[in-house]
């Protein structure tokens, strides 16, 4: 059995753009399906006729509550037009502190200029356009792209699949028994191409997901009155109307689900110990992961643990969905731990493969470039980052790369070592990877500008003993404050790295903590002209107020936080590789006088971080059992999880990187919001899956 729940599976189909043809009249074709992409009388009037008034959006966006969501799903993205008609109501009709969750799917991407030209047919949209066209990521494979547009006040997932698996992946599980365990949709937008052009998207699969996606009053809307159509809708549990269509079109279809979908419920009946000896085993992947105890929050008060990198964003994430947040940092200061670098690098590695990390990496990468926007000047700089080719390994890879990446010169560009000399305004021996969006950023001074907001509360010098559950519902922090030692809450973030393992809720983690010592160089004639980040197997970052921060070393079995020469000297040594010239400057230093700063990184067995629910260790045991003797037990019962109480640690080397989407995907999670990751990857980050494999090995 794969140690995770769901195996992050290869691309189903071959991942490709729309193929475009334009008419006389600007109006762009699918060559493929021989079908428009919006009407030639009025795209914009039939969307705001079929979608917007057929859902009865107007009326209901006026009608919700003060920081609540709302939640579109769409089938066919196309060029944007439905979601940029449905932005445009919602600022007009929805109260200001809502949010609106647009998700939709797309097989057939549009490259960034066909969506350019296609956009521009609306001039009046120019506003919500210009930061769509602006935010479009590079489309390299299938999966998810969030995109956030006023301060989150917006957030479209895009998602690049097949409709019926792409819809799927917001289910609660594979496991059909447990699949509405999700957030749900409120309105559909049901698009695309036409049934008898694309008959392969109105599948049976694609009505079941949105049947299992949908709740008492979510409604949905459709220019096709195909019987197929109409056929799926009433599967899916909705009363279906037949309507006048738009224009010329004679008939459309609105429908809307009355009651909950009703699906069987876990009762019991299932002999664990007879099913234990049995050779059958599970067709789905187990649904461990599954959170029962998870609901929408009404109380919306959360204590986070941990004032880095982790703690941070997660506080800022509910901050920003109106949570009333206080930050309790153990230091005088906020990031003085693995966070406190003066320059960490936001970089990933890049890779052809679709194993969870290679996939989590460049999700983490897109996301926080954009999320960095508006830091960067305050914190940081985006320089650039080089990811030289200074080995014969490097340079295959790099060459493997080529073909998927091509066309993403946004997000990395393939350069010759004369163009990364330029670059970087040095001489440099070997070309590699350049990240135009990248650069370095300063985690204290960032973490200070995260945590300035109205909803967030810091408390410092407040350092967490113990967690306890209160009989009242919530939680019960101790700390060692002599005057304030004690704090509530009905939800707890753990957001303290390896300091997680003194609580009793989370002690049998199995935290790997990294010694890391990074080198504060002086800089030099040479060295004082680079212009971006240099990575190999070390870094070397652009010289502020004339020093270079360089590193890092991995030391898995020190535990001193003493300076220590070899460890200067292991940096200089990873340099040399890189920047022979540069690093020679450096040989006459006296090591043993070298400043630097040393911490330690936590990370797992696997190298991703643990975002998520805390297990309820003693239940998942006992409800799991079985698979100490048969890995592949058919069990049917869900996970066990602590009420309330959160993980967000595990970051390792690529805190930059990694918090902003973790930060997020918690926050979806607490909030009942559609995730931000395929369901398969969330999975892979399940705090729970070390507790599950050992019992499938037998170590408990």
């Amino acid at each position: 059995m794969n140690d995770h729940p769901e195996s992050m599976s290869n691309a189903r189909f071959d991942l490709r753009n729309a193929q475009i043809e334009w008419d006389d009249e600007g109006q762009p074709l699918s060559s493929e399906f021989g079908d428009v992409y919006f009407s030639r009388a009025n795209g914009l009037e039939e969307t705001r006729h079929v979608f917007l008034h057929h859902n009865q959006l107007p009326e209901r966006w006026a009608a919700l509550a003060p920081g609540s969501h709302f939640t579109i799903g769409e089938t066919g993205f196309g060029s944007g037009l439905n979601f940029l008609a449905a932005w445009q109501l919602w600022l007009q009709a929805a109260p200001a502190d809502a949010r609106l969750h647009f998700v939709t799917v797309e097989k057939f991407p549009l490259t960034k200029p066909d969506l350019i030209r296609a956009l521009a047919l609306w001039p009046e949209l120019e506003a919500l356009s210009t930061p769509l066209i602006d935010a479009y990521p590079c489309i390299t494979d299938t999966g998810f792209y969030r995109l956030h547009f006023m301060g989150g006040r917006v957030r479209l997932t895009l998602i690049i699949e097949d409709a019926a698996h792409g819809f799927s992946q917001l289910l609660g599980s594979a496991d059909p028994r447990f699949a509405h365990v999700c957030a749900k949709v409120d309105a559909w937008f049901l698009d695309g191409f036409a049934p008898a052009k694309n008959p392969h998207m109105w599948s049976e699969q694609l009505f079941e997901a949105i049947g299992t996606l949908s709740q008492a009053g979510t409604t949905a809307a459709t220019f096709s009155a195909a019987g197929i159509v109409k056929n799926g809708l009433r599967s899916a549990g909705f009363t279906v109307q037949k309507v006048p269509g738009y224009g010329r079109k004679r008939d459309m279809v609105r429908a809307q689900k009355l009651t909950d979908r009703l699906l069987p419920v876990h009762d019991g009946s299932l002999d664990a110990n007879e099913l234990d000896n049995t050779p059958s085993y599970s067709p789905y992947p187990l649904p461990w992961t599954v959170d029962g105890t998870n609901s929408t929050p009404t109380d919306k008060r959360a204590l986070v643990i941990g004032g880095g990198l982790a703690g941070c964003t997660s506080a800022r994430a509910l901050a920003e969905r109106g949570w009333q947040v206080t930050l309790l940092e153990r230091h005088e200061h906020l990031a003085e731990e693995a966070s406190g670098n003066p320059q960490g690098v936001l970089y990933a590695r890049l890779s052809r493969k679709a194993e969870p990390q290679a996939v989590f990496n460049l999700n983490c990468l897109d996301f926080a470039q954009r999320f960095y926007q508006p830091y960067w000047t305050m914190a940081g700089s985006r320089c650039g980052v080089l990811q030289l080719a200074a080995d014969a390994d490097e340079q295959q890879l790099q060459t493997l790369l080529r073909d998927k990446f091509r066309d993403c010169s946004e997000l990395v560009q393939f350069v010759s070592a004369d163009e990364a000399s330029e670059l970087a305004g040095v001489a440099l021996a070997h070309g590699g990877l350049y990240f135009p969006q990248s650069g370095w950023i300063n985690p204290p001074r960032l973490c200070t500008a995260l945590v300035n907001h109205p909803n967030i509360r810091v408390e410092y010098r407040q350092a967490v003993t113990a967690l306890a559950q209160a009989d009242e519902g919530g939680w019960h922090i101790h700390t060692d404050h002599t005057d304030h030692g004690l704090w509530q809450s009905p939800v707890v973030i753990i957001a303290n790295a390896r300091d997680a393992r003194h609580f009793d809720e989370t002690r049998e983690l199995p935290i790997k903590s990294i010694r890391g010592q990074i080198s504060y160089l002086p800089a030099t004639s040479l060295s004082q002209p680079l212009k971006t980040v240099i990575c190999g197997d070390g870094y070397l970052a652009p010289a502020v107020d004339g020093r270079h921060c360089a590193g890092a070393t991995f030391n898995l079995r020190e535990q001193t936080d003493l300076l220590r020469a070899q460890d200067h000297q292991a940096n200089l040594d990873k340099l040399s590789q890189v920047l022979p010239s540069l690093a020679e400057a450096w040989n006459p230093l006296r090591l043993d006088q070298l400043d630097g700063r040393v911490a330690f990184r936590c990370t797992f067995p696997d190298y991703l971080p643990l975002v998520g629910s805390v297990a309820d260790t003693p239940a998942m045991e006992t409800d799991f059992a079985p698979l100490r003797r048969n890995a592949r037990a058919w069990l049917d019962t869900p996970g066990s999880y602590v009420r309330g109480l959160y993980l967000n640690i595990g970051h390792g080397s690529r805190g930059l990187a990694y918090t902003p989407l973790c930060a997020e995907l918690l926050a979806c999670h607490i909030n009942q919001e559609p995730l931000p990751i395929p369901r398969e990857l969330a999975n892979a980050l399940n705090p729970s899956r070390f507790l599950i494999r050992d019992l499938i090995k037998n170590r408990r």
